[in-house]
């Protein structure tokens, strides 16, 4: 054994792992210290790269999620719902100047348009050209703004969109108002419960008989006073104040901001549930595939 043990060719690995004192007596030797003292040397740089390593895929795995949060919201907001600002107290009491809503891209499209929606448009025919354009912020703060507006995560405050109630629908008569002061759909008078309270259907304008064309709705404010809607940009047919249906970015469905107003926007079925279909004759658009109305 100990031949063996003072043997110079045996290996420094069995001295260090197989003898750790290579005398085979309790001392370490010098030559094994200094060995040891290598090994643990070469150790630190291979942890310096892993922390590296580690910190570039905790990065990157960041990044990726970064990535994939902003190509969710563009889908998102393409296709299925977008966020807009209330810039006017058009819509008031239902909506007030600086209220955030949620619109939901379904409507029309699966879901049918249905009265008493409120929907947000594109403007059809410069209804807002008496209106001063807004101005974009300027520098990298504009940039990042315009950019979190396009990817969906800011809500959209363009000027180039508004925001009224659907009251007729393709082929509808539409009449303001009858002897009682109240709209009338197909024959049918509408009390109109959403309209700000101290105002009238009329708004105190000028009556207008109707019939709504084909591919095209009627929509009004629910401040029938302070509301540039269809009305004031007819011709007297329904034919230049209504919206086109493909203009119509869909249905606003909840509001978001202010936290304390948080809710849905819906109208109560019994409102409308009496208005017949319109007669036949009537010009109408043509039916969607879908069976379920949005409202």
């Amino acid at each position: 054994m100990s031949e063996e043990t003072n043997d110079p060719r045996i290996s420094r690995r069995s001295r260090v792992v197989g003898d750790p004192y290579g005398d085979g007596g309790g001392a370490p030797s010098s030559a094994t210290d200094v060995e040891g003292d290598e090994d643990e040397e070469l150790e630190e740089p291979g942890w310096g790269r892993g922390f590296l390593q580690n910190l570039w895929g905790g990065v990157k795995e960041i990044v990726i999620i970064a990535v994939m949060a902003m190509v969710l919201s563009f889908v998102v907001k393409t296709w299925l719902i977008q966020a807009f600002y209330i810039p006017s107290g058009s819509m008031e009491d239902t909506l007030v100047k600086d209220d955030r809503v949620i619109v939901s891209k379904l409507t029309p499209g699966p879901f049918d348009l249905a009265h008493g929606d409120v929907v947000v448009f594109q403007d059809p025919d410069h209804w807002l050209g008496g209106l001063p354009v807004a101005q974009n912020q300027p520098g990298v703060r504009g940039a990042v703004h315009k950019g979190l507006q396009f990817i969906g995560l800011l809500p959209d405050d363009s000027d180039d969109h508004l925001i009224k109630r659907v009251v007729g629908l393709p082929g509808d008569h539409v009449v303001c108002c009858d002897k009682a002061g109240a709209l009338t759909v197909n024959g049918v008078a509408v009390t109109e419960t959403y309209v700000k309270e101290g105002d009238t259907p009329s708004g105190g304008r000028p009556p207008f008989d109707i019939t709504v064309p084909a591919g095209r709705v009627w929509v009004m404010g629910d401040h029938r006073s302070d509301s540039s809607d269809s009305r004031f940009h007819d011709d007297g047919t329904g034919a230049t104040g209504s919206v086109p249906i493909d203009d119509i970015t869909g249905r606003a469905v909840m509001i978001v901001w202010p936290i304390d107003n948080v809710k849905w926007l819906s109208v109560p079925s019994r409102i409308y549930e009496g208005v017949p279909a319109p007669t036949k004759g009537t010009p109408v658009a043509p039916s969607t595939d879908a069976t379920t109305k949005a409202g």
